[in-house]
C-alpha cells in the first residue's frame, strides 16, 4: 500500500470526472507523476460516485482495484444494516473495502474486520483511521482461519460473501461464493447469537431459506426501486415463520417497508378484477419477496391474474408501495389498434405474464420508448391477453 502525495492527490481531484482512457493517452505530459496508478484511483472513484460519494471525494483515502468497490455495499444499504443490529461485537468476515465495517461501528462498541487479502486489509485499515473510526479492529486472515482461532463469543457475524468466480463471472448461489457460508454455519452460530448473511438478489430465497435453515427474518432491499441484496438473519432457536421485510430506500432517504409472513402469504385467498379505474405496480423488493397475495389485504386491491403481479381497483390506493397509474383504455394486443392509440408512437412499455418481450413489441410496432403514456402487456384473470393504457397518477 502506498500512501499518496499532495501533488498526486491534486492530480486525482482535478481529474476525478476525466475518462480514464484520455488521461492514459496524456501520460506523458505528467513525468513527475505514477499516471497509471492515479488514474486506478479516479475509475475506482468513479465507480464509487453514486455508492458511497463522500468517500469517493475524499482524496486521502485510498481505493483498492476495482473489483471490490463493485462488490461493496452503498452508503444507503450499509447505513439501512447498521439500524438493524447493535451491541458490543460485530465480525465481519469479508470485510472487503470495509464500508459496511465503517457504517456497523456507530452501532457497536467494536467491530472485527477480516479479510483475507492483506493489501485490502492494510487499506481498509488506513481508511478507518482517516475516517476516526478507532473501534474497528482490521485482521489480515481467511474467515474460516479466523473461527477457529475466535474463542469469545459475537453479538453478530455478517458475512458478505464474494460472489465472482475464477474468471469474473458472477455467481449468486450460495455454494458457489467464497466463504462457504453452508460448511460454516454450524461454527458461525457457536460463535454468535446472530448471524446476518448479505446474498444476492438473483439468489432464490426460498431454495436459500432452505439451505440456510434457522432462518429468523429476511429483508429485501431495493434503492430506488432496484433490488441490491438480501438480507438473511440467523439464530440458533428462529420463530416457526420468520417474517420477511421488504425495504425500498427512496431517492430522498425515505424508507418505504412492507412487512409479511410467508407462512400465511400461502393461505390466502387474493380477489380477482377485471381491470378497473386505477393500476398497480408493487416495487422491486414487494416482488422479490414474494408478497404476491399479502398485499391485496394490505392495500385492498384486486389481482388481474395469479401470476401477472399487477393489481386493480376503482379507489385510489395513493399509499400504495409501488407505482400507481390511472388506467385510461383496455385493447386486445392488435398492431393496428394498438398505432391508431399512440398518434406518436412512443410509450413506456411494462411486461407482465405475456407472452412476448418489450424488444420484440417495440419490433413489431415500431413504438419508441419515453412520453407519459404507459402500456402493460399482460394476462387477465379470464386468461387473455391485453394492453393496459396508463397515466401516472
Amino acid at each position: 500500500m502506498r500512501i499518496f502525495t499532495e501533488p498526486e492527490k491534486q492530480f486525482i481531484t482535478e481529474h476525478l470526472h476525466q475518462q480514464p482512457s484520455a488521461l492514459m493517452l496524456q501520460a506523458r505530459r505528467y513525468p513527475d507523476l505514477p499516471v497509471s496508478e492515479l488514474v486506478q484511483q479516479i475509475q475506482a472513484r468513479q465507480k464509487a460516485m453514486a455508492k458511497l460519494p463522500a468517500w469517493a471525494k475524499n482524496t486521502d483515502l485510498i481505493f483498492p482495484a476495482n473489483i471490490s468497490v463493485e462488490q461493496s455495499s452503498s452508503e444507503a444499504t450499509a447505513t439501512f444494516k447498521a439500524a438493524l443490529v447493535s451491541g458490543k461485537l460485530l465480525i465481519d468476515l469479508t470485510g472487503g473495502f470495509g464500508a459496511d465495517s465503517y457504517y456497523f461501528s456507530k452501532s457497536f462498541a467494536q467491530v472485527i474486520h477480516v479479510e483475507q487479502n492483506r493489501e485490502l486489509s492494510e487499506i481498509a485499515n488506513y481508511n478507518f483511521g482517516l475516517l476516526g473510526a478507532a473501534n474497528i479492529q482490521t485482521i489480515a486472515t481467511t474467515a474460516a482461519a479466523f473461527l477457529q482461532d475466535f474463542t469469545g463469543h459475537a453479538d453478530v457475524i455478517y458475512l458478505d460473501p464474494a460472489r465472482r468466480g475464477d474468471h469474473s463471472e458472477k455467481l449468486h448461489l450460495l455454494q458457489d461464493c467464497e466463504p462457504d457460508i453452508l460448511g460454516l454455519l454450524p461454527v458461525l452460530l457457536q460463535k454468535a447469537d446472530n448471524i446476518l448473511l448479505k446474498a444476492s438478489p438473483m439468489l432464490d430465497i426460498e431454495l436459500a431459506a432452505a439451505q440456510l435453515g434457522k432462518v429468523a427474518k429476511i429483508w429485501v432491499v431495493a434503492v430506488q426501486n432496484e433490488c441490491k441484496e438480501v438480507l438473511y438473519l440467523l439464530q440458533q432457536t428462529p420463530p416457526a415463520q420468520p417474517e420477511r421485510e421488504a425495504v425500498n430506500i427512496k431517492t430522498d432517504g425515505n424508507i418505504s417497508t412492507f412487512r409479511f409472513n410467508a407462512g400465511q402469504e400461502q393461505t390466502i385467498t387474493p380477489p380477482y378484477s377485471d381491470p378497473l379505474t386505477y393500476l398497480y405496480e408493487p416495487n422491486a423488493a414487494i416482488l422479490k419477496a414474494g408478497a404476491y397475495k399479502t398485499i391485496t389485504q394490505q392495500s385492498t386491491v384486486s389481482k388481474l391474474h395469479p401470476n401477472s403481479h399487477l393489481y386493480t381497483s376503482d379507489t385510489l390506493i395513493s399509499d400504495f408501495p409501488g407505482r400507481v397509474f390511472r388506467c385510461t383504455g383496455v385493447s386486445r394486443f392488435n398492431k393496428k389498434e394498438l398505432l391508431a392509440r399512440l398518434p406518436q408512437k412512443q410509450a413506456n412499455i411494462t411486461i407482465r405474464n405475456f407472452p412476448d418481450t418489450v424488444a420484440g413489441i417495440r419490433k413489431k410496432t415500431g413504438i419508441k420508448e419515453g412520453g407519459n403514456l404507459y402500456l402493460f402487456f399482460t394476462t387477465d384473470m379470464h386468461q387473455k391477453p391485453l394492453v393496459l393504457y396508463c397515466e401516472k397518477v
